[in-house]
């Protein structure tokens, strides 16, 4: 399947949703990161919020407090989720789970 051919204005304007995107996501990783938001309030925001329900479980996971790639992934297995799954893939048994695991 061919990409669509973009004029320069609205490919400046991917580029620009691309960028607040990141920078969204990396402001959501910090604030997990600093202990300001907890993995249900994470998880109940990315639900309502298409930009942070396209980031993957594992990266959601590795910026929690203590929690690096290793542990995330151990995580992930004993919580039988996939390691493509995005956060707003998840069911509401996987939800539960990575909540129960976290408090």
């Amino acid at each position: 399947m061919a990409l669509p051919t973009l004029t320069t204005e609205q490919r400046a304007r991917a580029l620009e949703k691309a960028a607040e995107a990141r920078l969204r996501r990396a402001e959501f990783k910090r604030d997990l990161k600093a202990g300001k938001i907890s993995l249900s309030a994470a998880l109940d925001r990315a639900k309502s919020d298409d930009t942070l329900g396209k980031m993957r479980v594992s990266a959601l996971l590795a910026s929690l407090p203590g929690i690096g790639a290793a542990k995330s992934k151990a995580i992930m297995e004993r919580t039988k989720i996939s390691e493509n799954r995005r956060i707003g893939g998840l069911g509401p048994h996987q939800r539960e789970a990575l909540i129960k695991q976290f408090g």
